[in-house]
């Protein structure tokens, strides 16, 4: 059996949330894993998350309140040891300089276009580097 990976979805929005899981669907390319998905509404559920199972990517809404995807994903470089590889979702195209400054992975706009989505996350999946145990 292949394994699945894990990825952590943070947004306040519910419907943010559903849309990523609809973009990718169960497998986001046919070179890899199929997915499981790690809904999170708030900071602290994203940090703990991180610390008690392994993920193998983020997806972190930028336009989430009040701690903004972008200023997570800055602070998880910073403290998360090994932090998985993470996919910015932003409001506009002109928000690209955030996405850098953040350290994001990568970045794509609201709203999904699934077929971009997908493959900014099997992208991310592919080059992950294997978690040592």
């Amino acid at each position: 059996m292949q394994p699945t990976a894990t990825v952590l979805v943070y947004s306040d929005d519910a419907g943010t949330r559903e849309q990523v899981r609809l973009a990718a669907g169960r497998r986001p390319a046919a070179d890899v894993p199929a997915v499981e998905y790690l809904e999170c509404a708030t900071l602290p559920a994203v940090l703990a998350a991180l610390e008690e199972r392994r993920v193998d990517v983020c997806v972190l809404d930028g336009e989430t309140a009040p701690a903004g995807g972008m200023g997570v994903c800055r602070q998880l470089k910073d403290e998360v040891y090994r932090c998985p590889p993470v996919l910015l979702l932003m409001g506009r195209p002109q928000d690209a300089w955030l996405a850098t400054w953040s350290r994001a992975d990568a970045a794509v706009t609201h709203p999904l276009d699934p077929a971009v989505f997908a493959d900014a996350l099997a992208g991310l999946l592919r080059g992950k580097r294997p978690v040592e145990a």
